[in-house]
């Protein structure tokens, strides 16, 4: 074979060459990932060449022109090969880098410079859906685009923001199709890490609101009225804050409530406790006539939160009610108010680190995210979007670090106003 000959071989074995993937990481929780496997996998293996001569050896001797399988090392020599990645290779040594078996179909995929089958590729790499488990599919412009939480990083196709398929309550994972959570008697779902220390009825419930009380006069902040507290469902809170002229609560969903006004409200009390052997059992309730006896009437918290949600509720509550008895303006700004009771809320749960029960729970297994659950609520409260909880919280969380929490007190009786 003359050089000319030589050079059109060389050419024709290089023309066949890997398309190489996206390795870059999804963008954000809103994201847009690699584009659709079947669009980027590679098209490029020339199927097989024969030589039938041996190509005239090089000054060096080597045949081919010093060409090595790419494989295992040694001389190609004549019959069939493969030009692949700018490499050549014997057949039997292209092979897949994940279940190391030949390639021998007319498409694969690259990854860091190592071929792989299309479907190893998929299974390694292709997201799937933590909700359905299925390959999330790629989008109108052939991307993959997919929906995460933003703080448990929970990754799902975008349909199921549509379909109807439930969150847990607490910290808002969507439902995976292989672990139901727990359905409450008002319609909410629970999933099993927070069910495992949800607090579900009012007597349940009392020793860690002493100990929330106690928090407080650790902070030289006695509550030296007692104040009813009270675990109820979704619709009792509700019922109750549109009877409220100037009660307090969470959004955009009401898990709290600090009463001013007489009502009379459906308590929760001796709930049997579900779990994933017995989820369901009869909720009982009775009516409780609340008389008011001082600034005020009585706080409110949802049932059914784990306890660390369940104690920042009360912390936030509590606030606005040593606020009342304090002598504190009834009509302070929203952001300054809700602000310094999320401060409250985030500094009990601040102090809450390894520590996943009250003295009175240390019989009890710890769960075993409590932490990450603590740091999930820190999270929720750091980061609200909401003028008056996460504005006012920010701007509480900035003026307690710079000036300590009574003098910011101190300056909110003074000013109705956080101090700069």
């Amino acid at each position: 074979m003359d050089g000319k000959n030589k050079r059109a071989a060389s050419d024709d074995l290089d023309h066949a060459l890997a398309i190489s993937l996206s390795e870059e990481d999804y963008s954000n929780d809103y994201g847009r990932g690699r584009s659709d496997y079947d669009e980027e996998l590679a098209r490029a293996v020339q199927a097989s060449l024969d030589i039938t001569d041996r190509l005239p050896s090089s000054s060096s001797g080597s045949s081919l022109g010093l060409h090595r399988c790419a494989g295992c090392n040694k001389e190609i020599g004549p019959g069939r090969f493969l030009s692949c990645m700018d490499v050549m290779w014997h057949p039997q040594c292209f092979r897949c880098h994940a279940c190391n078996q030949p390639i021998s179909g007319s498409e694969f995929a690259v990854s860091g410079n190592e071929p792989y089958h299309k479907d190893c590729y998929r299974e390694l790499y292709h997201p799937r859906c933590e909700v359905c488990h299925e390959f999330i599919p790629p989008n109108s412009a052939r991307l993959i685009e997919y929906r995460a939480h933003p703080f448990w990083g929970q990754k799902y196709c975008p349909a199921h923001e549509e379909d109807g398929t439930p969150r847990c309550c607490s910290c808002e994972r969507m439902e995976p199709r292989d672990a139901r959570y727990i359905s409450l008697d008002d319609g909410r779902k629970l999933c099993l890490e927070c069910l495992d220390t949800a607090v579900m009825d009012t007597l349940e419930c009392q020793p860690l609101y002493h100990e929330i009380l106690d928090f407080y006069e650790g902070l030289h902040m006695r509550i030296s009225q007692p104040i009813p507290m009270l675990l109820v469902e979704r619709q009792a809170l509700n019922e109750a804050r549109q009877n409220e002229k100037d009660g307090s609560h969470h959004q955009p969903e009401t898990r709290g409530l600090c009463l001013s006004e007489e009502q009379t409200v459906s308590t929760v009390y001796r709930r049997p406790r579900p779990s994933r052997h017995f989820p369901f059992g009869e909720m009982r309730v009775e009516s409780m006539k609340l008389t008011r006896h001082c600034e005020v009437t009585a706080i409110l918290v949802l049932f059914g939160l784990p306890r660390l949600l369940t104690g920042s509720i009360l912390a936030h509550e509590l606030m606005h009610a040593w606020l009342r008895l304090d002598g504190f303006s009834h009509h302070l700004d929203s952001a300054v108010e809700e602000g310094i009771c999320q401060v409250m809320a985030h500094m009990w749960l601040d102090s809450q680190i390894g520590s996943s029960s009250s003295s009175s729970e240390k019989s009890k297994p710890k769960s075993f995210n409590h932490d990450r659950l603590r740091e999930f609520f820190l999270h929720q409260i750091a980061m609200d979007s909401s003028p008056a909880y996460g504005d006012g919280f920010r701007s509480g969380h900035e003026a307690v670090v710079q000036f300590g929490l009574r003098r910011t007190l101190d300056h909110i009786k003074m000013t109705g106003s956080f101090p700069v």
